[in-house]
């Protein structure tokens, strides 16, 4: 399938490794003129290369911290008037909401939350006065059912939910579409730090604590990057138009719920 995206200009937030990673190649394979953000410009221009190298696309990088202000000013500077907007940042870190002081809920605000709501005011009018636009925000399976070592992730990322359920019918009669994609446990270093904590905190070797893990979910593996990155060039196809205000759930099965 044509996804009708070649030549648009699309902006992806923390695309240095993991899902954002992914889902720059994916647009990028899609013929879209990508720009990538992420905090070190070394692993930056790494990730840029290899999605020049595996996609032939044009890749811009835009070095910066998303969850600052000078941070999302470099990136719209690097692209002022996307088509599409991936919004993404790194989650905050596991642990006890007891030790948590002001200080640490503010930044899990400000990068899982804010920064988001932030570009999205950017970009957004520039997208319905052209007729074109599609933004998805990286959140988290944990909007839908909480992770307890999560809290602040919980707490941030059902914020931003919540904002984008009453603005993504604001916008759609423009042809400018707002999607959240909430990914389970894929094989990232995401992952990889939660199963760490989890085996910190029970003692386990951390090969027992991934396996149990991996057990446990109904697809009996973990996600591939590459397929989040699919689904996100999906919703940012010509073709989903009709799709707004959602919160599409990629876990493998793990959700319980029958909604």
């Amino acid at each position: 399938m044509d996804l009708g995206i070649a030549g648009r200009r699309a902006l992806v937030c923390a695309a240095s490794r993991g899902l954002g990673r992914a889902c720059a190649m994916a647009l990028a394979a899609e013929g879209a003129a990508v720009t990538i953000t992420a905090r070190s410009p070394g692993p930056l221009e790494a990730a840029a290369e290899e999605i020049r190298r595996a996609t032939g696309a044009a890749v811009a990088t835009a070095p910066g911290d998303i969850a600052t202000e000078a941070g999302r000013a470099a990136a719209l500077a690097a692209c002022p008037d996307p088509d599409i907007l991936v919004n993404n940042a790194g989650g905050p870190p596991p642990g006890d909401f007891r030790d948590w002081d002001r200080d640490t809920w503010i930044a899990a605000l400000d990068a899982n939350m804010l920064a988001p709501i932030f570009l999205i005011r950017a970009v957004v009018d520039g997208m319905m006065a052209r007729g074109f636009g599609r933004i998805v925000n990286i959140t988290s399976g944990a909007v839908k059912a909480p992770i307890p070592a999560l809290g602040l992730s919980n707490g941030a990322r059902t914020g931003l939910t919540g904002f984008v359920a009453g603005l993504a019918r604001q916008t759609v009669a423009r042809n400018v579409t707002v999607n959240n994609l909430l990914p389970g446990p894929f094989d990232t270093d995401r992952l990889l730090a939660t199963l760490e904590a989890a085996a910190r905190s029970s003692g386990r070797p951390l090969d027992e604590v991934r396996e149990a893990r991996r057990r446990a979910n109904p697809a009996a593996r973990f996600g591939d990057p590459a397929e989040f990155g699919a689904t996100c060039a999906f919703l940012c196809s010509a073709q989903a138009g009709y799709i707004t205000g959602q919160n599409l759930l990629l876990d493998g099965g793990a959700f319980p719920g029958t909604l």
